[in-house]
């Protein structure tokens, strides 16, 4: 019998989190610290972020209010049938890294990946109070039970890579980067 994320057995010692965020909701978080993502986030991978930018380059409105959210850099794999969606593990940050400080200027207050972000991502999450969250890498079928309800709200032609609407309960990540300039993973490096 698989185990729920959300069992205590599994994670423990989670902060529950809601999203869309408040700016004082981030205030108290610190790298390393484990939370529990429940509310309605949205994704987002290269295409969708070439194309988001590409929308704000033509004064064009987007396709959603980044302000408070948090954007999952996810390729979703087909829902099997009755599923929500299929395999939902995480995309390598990095590859968003050009893309992401515009979207901290709109208001965008968290993203979550896998792996570490570069200095000028880390210095821009600082000047617009975001926070970077990793998700575990190769557990995608575990994290799509997570995910209640999946929708596409832009760019349906980039299947895997069109920006979905996910409502989520119970979703675990650790806290990369904080408020405050910590680094997780550099943290780690120097122990």
């Amino acid at each position: 019998m698989s185990q729920s994320p959300t069992e205590p057995r599994f994670f423990r010692n989670l902060r529950a989190l809601r999203v869309p965020f408040e700016p004082e909701d981030l205030a108290a978080i610190e790298a390393g610290e484990l939370v529990s993502l429940s509310g309605v986030i949205y994704t987002g991978r290269d295409q969708t972020h070439r194309r988001l930018c590409a929308l704000l380059d033509q004064g064009a409105a987007l396709p959603v209010d980044l302000r408070g959210q948090l954007l999952y850099y996810v390729g979703p794999t087909p829902a099997r049938p009755g599923r929500v969606i299929g395999a939902a593990g995480p995309t390598t940050s990095y590859r968003m890294d050009a893309y992401t400080p515009r979207l901290l200027e709109l208001g965008l207050l968290a993203t979550m990946g896998k792996g570490p972000r570069s200095p000028e991502v880390r210095a821009a999450m600082l000047r617009h109070g975001a926070i970077y969250l990793a998700t575990i890498g190769g557990a995608g079928a575990m994290l799509s039970g997570c995910i209640k309800k999946s929708e596409v709200v832009a760019f349906a032609d980039a299947g895997a890579e069109a920006m979905f609407r996910f409502e989520i309960e119970g979703f675990p990540a650790v806290v990369i980067n904080d408020l405050q300039g910590r680094d997780l993973y550099e943290e780690a490096r120097r122990k």
